[in-house]
């Protein structure tokens, strides 16, 4: 059996042409800049499609967009890719993060471990 999309066709069925996608993605990074924006936003994609003539796709793309992010939440809400089936306390997860920090921060510093500087009591400056 096929993987199927959202509107029932085979994924093969429902591929675009590279140009086209290549239209888009151009046309969209330009309104991106337009709005002196860094990051590319469905808002933009949305707007290139009607820049090019192509205003008839933008409801199907938007109710695509639309159940891709209730997809999303739905999984992550699940735990997502990032769980391991366990449940963290607030407490594990804070201990967590602080061992990743101290990791990055090694690796930063060439695999030196740096202690952390000890915060200064504001309550003790004079």
């Amino acid at each position: 059996m096929e993987p199927m999309d959202i509107v029932g066709k085979s994924k093969e069925d429902a591929s675009l042409p590279k140009e086209f996608i290549n239209l888009i993605s151009s046309e969209s990074n330009e309104v991106c800049n337009r709005e002196e924006k860094r990051t590319i936003a469905p808002e933009h994609v949305l707007k290139a499609l009607e820049v090019l003539g192509f205003g008839e796709y933008i409801e199907e793309v938007y109710s695509a967009y639309e159940q891709h992010k209730i997809e999303t939440m739905h999984d992550s809400l699940k735990g997502g890719k990032w769980s391991n089936g366990a449940e963290m306390t607030e407490e594990e997860a804070a201990a967590e993060q602080q061992r990743m920090f101290a990791e990055a921060r090694a690796r930063m510093n060439g695999g030196a471990v740096v202690p952390k500087q000890p915060e200064s009591d504001p309550t003790l400056e004079s």
